[in-house]
């Protein structure tokens, strides 16, 4: 750690805490017009150019958090910052879904590909519960389950990508489902300055990532929350800012697959965070350091991305407080980790 920063008094460390969080938020409102106009320019799509593109940009600062964390033997902050995020912006997606009043987002943004990214989110976040259970098992303090996490992501982004190729279901069109038709003006725009811009954005993030982490390790050892507390619930939060930023932004600007891919790509992308992370971990297998409280967490998480699934096959155009019920489920399972994590000793 830098040794300014470590010096860094509780209140300075909350300044630059918020400082970083309002850079987060500024930046992932930009990257959603960007990548918007990129799915169009490139002919990706909504569903790939979110969560590809938007996800892992989106997910920039988390994952630097989470391997600065690991490389600074802080292996709980790590992976409760890395699977923190996941749950919180499931929750973002409910809130996404208040926003949409004319009909539940998930009826309006029926898509394939955000099918098939929540079944490889289901996948993946079970490879980590298997790695936290699994004998300890490490080669060059690698564990067996992190190949098998990079490979699963890439094998399923394949199978996304060929089956928008080739589709074998469709969803029913009806009158509230938003199309992803091109727009003419992101057609017109240069490719090469919306890859520039991309590319800025995306590296202002890992900054503000970089220096997140080492505002929350202060925070965590001065106030006494503890890693677990600090990284599920502070850093999380804060680094998945852009998700919640970009999947308002696609709303209002129409992108409804690209607001619901945003958030289900970068979930999945986020559990390469718990891989990157044992990579940069040095004390044996990070899975083994997740913490009991954490792992229900996952547990949580994987709860909420099956209801998620439900309410995208079963597509209700109206439910409780005009949103649909797969969204009310997902908010009592946040707030029931919330208060798990908050009681767990």
């Amino acid at each position: 750690m830098i040794p300014l920063l470590d010096q860094l008094s509780l209140v300075a460390a909350l300044l630059l805490f918020a400082v970083c969080a309002l850079v987060i938020g500024i930046v992932g409102t930009r990257l959603t017009g960007i990548v918007d106009d990129l799915a169009d320019r490139t002919g990706l799509g909504e569903a790939i150019a979110g969560a590809v593109l938007l996800g892992m940009a989106t997910s920039l600062s988390g994952i630097v958090v989470s391997v600065s964390a690991a490389l600074a033997d802080r292996p709980t902050l790590a992976v409760s910052n890395a699977l923190g995020g996941i749950a919180v912006q499931t929750l973002f997606l409910s809130i996404a879904d208040i926003t949409h009043r004319r009909a539940n987002l998930e009826h309006a943004a029926a898509s394939l590909g955000n099918l098939m990214q929540g079944g490889l989110l289901l996948c993946l976040l079970s490879l980590v519960l298997v790695g936290r259970f699994a004998p300890e098992w490490t080669l060059w303090q690698v564990h067996p389950v992190t190949p098998v996490l990079l490979i699963g992501y890439l094998f399923g982004l394949r199978l996304v990508d060929r089956s928008r190729e080739n589709p074998m279901w469709k969803p029913a069109q009806t009158r509230d489902t938003q199309p992803d038709v091109p727009d003419e003006r992101a057609m017109r725009r240069s490719a090469t300055r919306l890859w520039l811009s991309f590319i800025a954005l995306a590296v202002t993030l890992g900054i503000s990532g970089w220096l997140l982490e080492r505002c929350a390790a202060i925070i965590a050892e001065q106030t006494g929350l503890g890693q677990s507390v600090v990284g599920a619930l502070m850093t999380a939060v804060v680094t998945s800012l852009p998700e919640l930023v970009t999947s308002l932004a696609a709303v209002r600007r129409g992108a409804l697959t690209l607001a619901v891919a945003g958030i289900i790509g970068g979930n999945a992308f986020d559990t390469l965070f718990v891989a990157a992370s044992d990579i940069a971990y040095r004390g044996g297998s990070i899975y083994h350091a997740i913490p009991d409280a954490v792992s229900l967490w996952v547990a949580l998480t994987m709860l909420m991305t099956g209801i998620l699934l439900v309410g995208m096959l079963y597509r209700q155009r109206q439910g409780p407080a005009h949103i649909g019920f797969e969204s009310v489920g997902v908010i009592a399972c946040y707030l029931a980790g919330v208060i798990a994590l908050l009681l767990a000793p």
